[in-house]
């Protein structure tokens, strides 16, 4: 009976464990995303460096394609700026190293002085370097407002 109870306990502190290995796991991710999006709101050239990689393939729903360095640019110019946004259904799946992120995407825009709203649907990929979640890929599809 003591083996069954030890193997038993073993059994469900190894789950718990696991399972919050996992849970810190997505908030570290969560937090990226978070950093991304305040790097977004803010157009600060120093937060958009640190949250990206510099593979970046950043992916508009236009069908542009910008690597890190126009990525940046483009936000801190003031080209593209972002009001607000607001993020929901938001999934996370882990693999490794790599982070697989989705949601949607709503903003308040005002690109080249013209003021506007998209609905968007996202996929980003993040990938842990030196210790920090990056931006290494993002995909963005409109959906009707």
């Amino acid at each position: 009976m003591k083996k069954i109870a030890s193997l038993l306990l073993i059994t469900i502190v190894s789950f718990l464990f696991t399972h919050l290995i996992a849970q810190e796991k997505n908030n570290s991710i969560e937090k990226a995303v978070l950093q991304l999006k305040d790097a977004l709101l803010s157009g600060n050239e120093q937060k958009l460096k640190d949250i990206s990689s510099s593979h970046l393939s950043y992916g508009h729903s236009n069908g542009l394609i910008e690597n890190q360095d126009a990525f940046i640019k483009t936000l801190i110019s003031g080209k593209s700026v972002f009001l607000t946004i607001d993020l929901s259904d938001q999934t996370i799946d882990l693999v490794d190293k790599t982070a697989i992120v989705r949601h949607t995407l709503y903003a308040k825009t005002n690109n080249d002085g013209v003021l506007g709203e998209v609905k968007l649907k996202v996929l980003m990929i993040f990938q842990k370097e030196n210790g920090s979640w990056k931006l290494l890929a993002r995909q963005a599809v409109k959906i009707p407002v």
